[in-house]
């Protein structure tokens, strides 16, 4: 570790020093110089882009380069954190930092100089993905995977220096780290060992946090488990949380409890009667994401999932499109869980270079357990609506099959809409082939353009004016051996005519039993985004698209009925959307 080489130096590790023994309870120890080294993992490029089209307006990005994972977020003081992972010279992955930013409503942002960045031999190659935690005596502390000489990942600690300041604007590391690092004695694989989760307390009183992994030489993953009385000297424990085989590397772990009675948000480090938990992780061969509900035994410290909660990523996922490394955090002000989530780009790299930046966050989710106990639930947080500007209501109406309807007087491009359908004449429904196990792949092949008997049917979004371009975020109803299946899709196909975009369309299996619901949709648009949610939030997909012709005022809004039995819209509500003020 690098010696202070002046008088300077040596005060601001003294401080360092201090600051961490404060916050954390612990004696002076010596420390490094803290200075900032950057590594150049990949070469500055500039933009050369002039026009904007795909920047969003609501949902949050920065100026410019990369940015990826939500990291840490949390609520301190009244103010609204978020840090991610960005690239401060570039507009692809790269010499990674944590950027922050502070809001006081979700939807409207300040950026910060970046908090976290490599100046400590546990992080000098990279400072990865991490959670925030709060610790007693209302003090924040995050773990974040650091990439040491040797490239092995391990986890390291920072803490605010200043707790009277609302922002966290500045941030010390610990003297300790790293706290957790793979040896020849735990069998950790160093190169799969990243992304520790927010922390919480069991009936021990000691805290517990997961990091994702897999074993070496196979495809089992895995959550190992730590445990630590002080938040600095961490203990392997002897069996990891919970493990699957046949999925690969676990990235970004998330571990929370939920409540079973009651729509709220719970502390991470509730548990006990009427208290489920959901263990998500990121599927790094797949890069898909998928969670299970379950039991958490705090005693035995396993995790069980329950039966017929599939643990893999043909199981549940918070989101059917592009949505990975997402992050969710305790709401105390409002008693929700938040959810975050990393939207990448559907644009090749050499797009992202020219226009300057790549990737964006997906409007913040609240989340809790359906009634059945069995999926979350996820709704757009309620603060997103502040930005609602001028509303078009679609009064009840009969949409006979063929049928395309535009919605007008709303800004396209820039819009919130909900619709509610009813539909009749379920016996005409075509029979589901129970081999269609694959919702995706069913999309696929029965796209917005394919005639059924009940659907398609649902809206074009980012449409051009002759519908060269648009996308579809359709239902179609099929009949079942024992119910009727509800097929909710985003079809990409003929979103852009720019063909070097990824144009993958998207598919879910909602459940909702038509024969006694409405079929609800919500959908934000935000120039590049479709962020669909089905039933009321039972099925979500979200994806980027680039189209040529249908940008600004060019973009077109319909309602459309593909199908031979005509479908009702009991409701249909747009709102043209206020642009937000982020960063």
């Amino acid at each position: 570790m690098a010696k202070p080489s002046s008088l300077l130096h040596l005060l601001a590790s003294v401080v360092t020093v201090l600051a961490i023994s404060v916050l954390l309870g612990h004696g002076v120890l010596h420390v490094g110089a803290s200075h900032r080294v950057y590594r150049n993992l990949r070469k500055t490029v500039e933009s050369t882009s002039v026009k904007q089209p795909y920047r969003t307006s609501y949902h949050f990005q920065p100026p410019k380069n990369w940015i990826n994972d939500p990291n840490g977020p949390m609520l301190y003081k009244g103010i609204y954190h978020l840090f991610y992972q960005y690239n401060p010279k570039a507009a692809v992955w790269g010499n990674i930092i944590w950027a922050h930013s502070t809001s006081t409503d979700l939807v409207n942002w300040t950026p910060h100089v970046p908090a976290i960045f490599p100046s400590q031999e546990s992080d000098i190659n990279g400072c990865w993905s991490g959670s925030a935690t709060i610790l007693p005596g209302y003090k924040p502390a995050i773990l974040y995977t650091g990439i040491n000489p040797q490239n092995q990942q391990v986890q390291n600690l920072a803490v605010p220096k200043n707790l009277s300041d609302p922002y966290l604007i500045e941030w010390v590391k610990s003297p300790h780290n790293p706290l957790m690092a793979p040896t020849a004695m735990n069998q950790i694989n160093a190169s799969s060992f990243r992304d520790p989760t927010t922390a919480w307390v069991g009936p021990d009183g000691r805290w517990r946090v997961i990091i994702g992994n897999k074993r070496d030489r196979g495809r089992k993953g895995r959550a190992i488990l730590y445990r630590s009385k002080d938040f600095v000297r961490w203990t392997k424990a002897q069996h990891p949380l919970h493990s699957a085989k046949n999925t690969g590397m676990w990235e970004c772990p998330d571990f929370f409890p939920v409540s079973a009675q009651v729509p709220l948000g719970l502390d991470t480090s509730i548990n006990g009667p009427n208290v489920k938990h959901v263990l998500k992780v990121s599927l790094d061969d797949k890069k898909h994401e998928y969670y299970t509900v379950g039991t958490y035994n705090s005693t035995t410290d396993r995790y069980v999932p329950d039966k017929g909660s599939v643990d893999s990523d043909s199981g549940l996922r918070y989101d059917y499109g592009k949505f990975y490394a997402s992050k969710t955090f305790f709401d105390s002000k409002t008693n929700r869980r938040i959810l975050w989530g990393w939207i990448n780009e559907s644009s090749s790299e050499d797009d992202d270079i020219k226009k300057g930046w790549s990737g964006i966050q997906a409007i913040p989710r609240t989340i809790w357990l359906d009634k059945s106990g069995k999926q979350l639930v996820q709704w757009p947080i309620l603060e997103i609506e502040k930005l609602h500007n001028s509303q078009v209501v679609l009064p009840n109406k009969l949409i006979k099959g063929g049928t395309v309807l535009e919605v007008s007087g709303v800004t396209a491009a820039q819009a919130d809409v909900e619709v509610l359908f009813e539909v009749k004449g379920l016996e005409k429904a075509e029979v589901f082939d129970p081999t269609w196990t694959n919702p995706q792949m069913l999309c696929s092949q029965k796209g917005a353009s394919v005639k059924g008997s009940l659907g398609p049917f649902g809206l074009l979004v980012m449409a051009s004016k002759g519908l060269e371009e648009y996308t579809a975020v359709f239902f179609r109803i099929f009949k079942g051996q024992n119910k009727y299946v509800v097929l909710m899709c985003s079809d990409q196909s003929r979103s852009s005519l720019n063909n070097s975009n990824d144009k993958t369309t998207y598919g879910a299996l909602l459940d909702v039993d038509p024969l006694h619901e409405k079929l609800s949709l919500r959908t934000l648009i935000d120039h590049s985004i479709v962020e669909s949610f089905g039933g009321g939030g039972k099925s979500c997909i979200t994806a980027r698209v680039y189209p040529v012709l249908a940008v600004e005022d060019g973009t077109h809004l319909h309602v459309f009925n593909n199908g031979t039995q005509s479908v009702e819209v009991l409701t249909l509500s747009a709102w043209s959307m206020k642009k937000a003020k982020i960063n």
